[in-house]
């Protein structure tokens, strides 16, 4: 195998952000991230000390979205969310950016809401995912390109502070032609731009997109860190299967991996 299965699975942030997620579904999610010993769980606010306390004694760490999905929060809100999150517990905060603001060229308002979370994240040890929602900045903005504008979010955010930029939150649903609503999330040609864009003391996340062992092992090789996922026991399962075949000396039949297919 190309990686080792800890190298690959701490990669994944198990994702347990559906709106629908019970607390059940919470300790069963928190199971299965100590089972496979992943990077993380990135879960919802209010889950935060529950979480902490189903994982204590593991490797895993416990990380909280913050102003999520749309980013649409008050700074003061974003801030104290996380000062509430990094109290009970969260050693990692996955933030999205104010798009509007971003999208109208108000690059200090962008940077102040940035940095404000990521000052205080920092004062309690924890580290800052800043998420560019990248399916509704296809068009660019601010008088400046797609990839333009990425790029300097990338440089925005990496002087605010921020410890890695991320493509998406995974739920950026944008109306298609037909009326159906549907993402891209992480793409390679995003991952390897905002790779590109920060330096080596940013890390890059991909989130979205991404559902099998080839699409994880495709972000690793564009310079990922990080991957946000709900398929984890899949992706990991076959990790070890083939791992098992190739130690047989079997030919491993490999599906096609692809990432930014969209849907969960």
């Amino acid at each position: 195998m190309k990686y080792t299965y800890a190298e690959l699975a701490k990669m994944i942030d198990h994702s347990l952000l559906h709106p629908t997620m019970t607390d059940r579904d919470l300790e069963e999610g928190c199971a299965l991230a100590a089972r496979y010993d992943v990077a993380s769980v990135c879960i919802k606010p209010y889950a935060v000390a529950r979480a902490v306390a189903l994982l204590r004694g593991t490797d895993v760490k416990v990380g909280c979205v913050i102003g999520f999905p749309h980013g649409n929060s008050a700074t003061e809100s974003k801030r104290y969310e996380t000062e509430l999150a990094c109290r009970d517990g969260a050693v990692e905060i996955d933030m999205v950016i104010n798009h509007g603001k971003a999208l109208g060229g108000d690059w200090d308002y962008v940077e102040a809401d940035v940095r404000a979370v990521c000052v205080e994240a920092h004062q309690h040890g924890a580290k800052v995912k800043v998420i560019f929602e990248n399916d509704y900045l296809t068009k660019g903005g601010a008088g400046l390109s797609t990839d333009d504008f990425k790029r300097r979010l990338c440089q925005l955010c990496e002087r605010a502070g921020a410890d890695w930029v991320k493509t998406s939150t995974g739920y950026g649903f944008v109306k298609q032609a037909d009326g159906s609503y549907n993402y891209k999330g992480a793409t390679e040609h995003d991952l390897a731009l905002m790779r590109a864009s920060c330096s080596p003391h940013v890390q890059v996340k991909a989130a979205g997109g991404v559902r099998d062992l080839d699409g994880l092992i495709k972000v690793r090789d564009l310079g990922g860190s990080r991957c946000g996922a709900t398929a984890t026991a899949a992706m990991l399962d076959e990790y070890r299967r083939r791992a098992t075949a190739e130690a047989a000396g079997e030919q491993v039949a490999k599906p096609a991996g692809a990432i930014g297919s969209g849907g969960y």
